[in-house]
């Protein structure tokens, strides 16, 4: 009896044990990279969300996800979008700016209680009529490095009307901002050097940065401060360095875990600085399964992935 009594006290001292350090290490409880909930660019599922934006809000929060970053409002109203997320369970921290530009991201962000507002092409000129697709990829393969100049400040005057708001600004790369210019560089270092700091944060989109040869880590590691959210991707094994968008020169996306891009390091790095809030984002097309499944592939990823 007094052997049976000791092992239970072992035994429950363990997990009172286990359990303290669960509430000083919180997350353990989560058991995702950098111990944040993880959350999902809504463009990976626009097509559902423009059939059923509640509906659609609901499965994603079914799969896991406590995040989301908005890409379009879908014809809702600021007071709708904030009761929908609020109905799923959903916190929205960060929003792209659409077809409405700025003023009315803004304004979208403050009803419903984001923090950043994000610039994912920002055109050294607004386009004076209506571009079509390959006009515009066209457009962005020939950017200059004076046109990242006019990005750059762009990107600032932008900065300033979000902060006036009570906001944060913040830029998402692709890839096309790694094509080498002539005489040497690429216009993503100028738009980190020529954009004001408290102006404009960085929201790293991994998946293209190493599409385009780069390495997330290095960047992550020598600007520390700029980052504040993440995009997580992957693509394919097997494809070569990709620095544009038309169809011919984009990757081929693929679930996370089954590409080729390695994410604990790049978390590892994403700890030592100041990223807040991290999202998936699968690139269309879906070939190997539908949409909603793969999210949940996605989710079940970073999931499994120890704290780093």
């Amino acid at each position: 009896m007094s052997k049976s009594r000791r092992e239970f006290l072992m035994e429950t001292g363990g997990a009172l044990a286990a359990g303290t350090v669960l509430l000083a290490h919180p997350s353990r409880l989560f058991a995702n990279p950098l111990g944040k909930p993880i959350g999902l660019q809504l463009y990976t599922v626009k097509e559902q969300m423009q059939k059923d934006f509640d509906g659609t809000l609901k499965q994603v929060a079914a799969v896991g996800y406590k995040e989301v970053e908005t890409a379009g409002f879908f014809d809702k109203k600021p007071a709708e979008v904030k009761k929908s997320l609020a109905d799923a369970g959903l916190h929205c921290g960060s929003m792209h700016i659409g077809m409405g530009g700025i003023e009315e991201t803004i304004s979208y962000a403050q009803e419903v209680g984001a923090k950043y507002v994000i610039s994912s092409v920002t055109l050294p000129k607004p386009p004076s009529g209506k571009t079509d697709m390959k006009g515009f990829m066209a457009q962005i393969a020939s950017f200059t490095q004076d046109d990242y100049k006019l990005m750059a400040q762009r990107c600032n005057e932008m900065g300033e009307q979000a902060k006036k708001a009570g906001l944060q600004f913040g830029y998402h790369n692709h890839n096309f901002e790694f094509k080498p210019f002539p005489d040497g560089g690429f216009g993503y270092d100028v738009l980190l050097s020529s954009t004001d700091p408290s102006l404009v944060k960085f929201e790293l989109d991994c998946g293209w940065m190493v599409a385009a040869g780069h390495s997330p880590v290095e960047y992550l590691t020598k600007y520390p401060k700029r980052y504040r959210l993440l995009h997580i991707k992957d693509f394919q094994a097997g494809t070569g360095v990709s620095v544009g968008l038309d169809s011919g020169s984009r990757p081929k996306p693929a679930e996370l875990g089954r590409g080729h891009i390695e994410y604990p390091p790049i978390f590892a790095a994403a700890k030592k600085t100041e990223v807040e809030w991290f999202y998936v984002e699968q690139e269309p097309p879906y070939e190997d399964m539908p949409v909603m499944d793969a999210i949940k592939v996605d989710y079940e990823y970073l999931h499994k992935l120890n704290d780093a």
